[in-house]
């Protein structure tokens, strides 16, 4: 802990499907943070694999997590860092941020098979990092804590209680995210909201006064709407009969439905939603409509969830970026009191609305990294006050 005790040197390690971002920031009270040095490598284990790292664009050979690991931290002087906090999918029953363990390294390992896309990714940088840093304590920050408060009829499957005793149930993702944009709102978050985070996995969630009350994805990252390559919600009778009668195994069918699905498998060519707005092919428009019209009936069940809409938040890299997806996602959605400011839409605005839209429509940048080192900050200042974890803020 450095000299005023309650500002902490956290280096923040969040890894995705195929990316792993890894910034050092110095996490102060008041929940500011201020960020030293940022990277990221993006498509882990492809031929276009490349670090965003001081201007370095170019390709490089990174056949997985830890050797972008390695690279991002390469030259770097790791003195002086006091923590080491992890984006952690899957926290399964996990309701806070919480100190890296033996014990709850083997509950997170047990959780693999419910987030393989991403989980296997955090637990090698968890322990290449426990060998790098030794003296520095690593956390782990949960993407499913900040549902944690859904409803029982939110959170519960429709299948025998003898499953529903195991821990199958919906537990929701994108939690640090849903943080971030809460903490940016500030008053703007009372009332009734929906975040759509739109990514390369990507999901939406029902606030009420800032708090989770559902979400699209459920029992895994995989569930909700159509993603990049993951397929979003299917028809049981689909896997069935892939199973059945295709000859399927779980490997195959997991195979199929994380990584060549969504919009990879519509437009048979792309995962990247830039490039599928790019080109002019009907698989490639099909792939973009079926995600437009996906996100949008989404929005239309959350607001029937929450009981009306008062404001919509777009998120995530297509949230962000992706004009046309808005454009698509909100034109049908006036009966919600939706209206489109066009040029601001155009200009990516933080309101995209007009200025008599009942509903306010905003684009906000998330930071997942920024509640990591928060959280890093919360649970080892209270720390040493004896307590082991800390309640999500917001």
């Amino acid at each position: 802990m450095s000299a005023q005790g309650t500002e902490l040197h956290c280096l923040c390690i969040n890894a995705g499907s195929s990316s792993l971002k890894v910034g050092l920031y110095r996490a102060a009270s008041g929940n500011v943070e201020h960020c030293l040095w940022r990277g990221a490598a993006e498509a882990i284990g492809t031929p276009s694999a490349h670090l965003e790292l001081d201007g370095d664009g170019n390709r490089h050979d990174i056949p997985d997590h830890l050797a972008a690991l390695d690279l991002l931290l390469r030259g770097r002087d790791l003195e002086g860092i006091e923590a080491v906090g992890h984006r952690v999918v899957h926290g399964g029953e996990h309701t806070r941020a919480g100190r890296i363990t033996p014990a709850l390294l083997t509950r997170l390992r047990s959780l693999t098979p419910l987030a393989p896309l991403h989980q296997p990714a955090a637990l090698s940088c968890i322990e290449m990092l426990g060998t790098r840093l030794p003296g520095a304590p690593q956390v782990a920050c949960f993407d499913t804590a900040f549902h944690a408060g859904l409803a029982e009829e939110a959170r519960t499957l429709p299948l025998p209680q003898r499953y529903r005793d195991l821990g199958i149930r919906r537990y929701g993702f994108h939690g640090l995210s849903c943080e971030y944009i809460v903490s940016e709102l500030g008053e703007r978050t009372r009332g009734r909201v929906v975040v759509a985070h739109l990514g390369n996995g990507a999901s939406l969630t029902a606030l009420v006064d800032g708090k989770s009350v559902d979400t699209t994805m459920g029992f895994t990252p995989s569930g909700g709407i159509m993603m990049g390559t993951r397929s979003g919600d299917m028809d049981p009778g689909v896997l069935l009969y892939l199973a059945r009668e295709q000859g399927l195994d779980t490997t195959a069918l997991e195979r199929v439905l994380d990584r060549e699905s969504g919009l990879l498998g519509v437009s048979g060519t792309s995962s990247d939603m830039s490039v599928l707005l790019g080109r002019d092919d009907p698989q490639d428009r099909l792939a973009v409509a079926m995600f437009a019209y996906q996100v949008r009936k989404a929005i239309g069940g959350l607001s029937a969830a929450l009981g009306g809409l008062d404001r919509l938040v777009f998120s995530g890299g297509i949230g962000e970026h992706a004009t046309p997806v808005r454009e698509a996602i909100c034109s049908d959605l006036a009966y919600l009191g939706v209206k489109l400011d066009p040029q601001r839409n155009s200009a990516q605005a933080q309101r995209i609305s007009t200025d008599d839209s009942r509903c306010e429509v905003m684009i906000l940048p998330t930071d997942e990294d920024r509640i990591i080192a928060r959280q890093c900050r919360q649970l080892l200042t209270n720390k040493e006050r004896g307590a082991d974890h800390v309640f999500l803020v917001i």
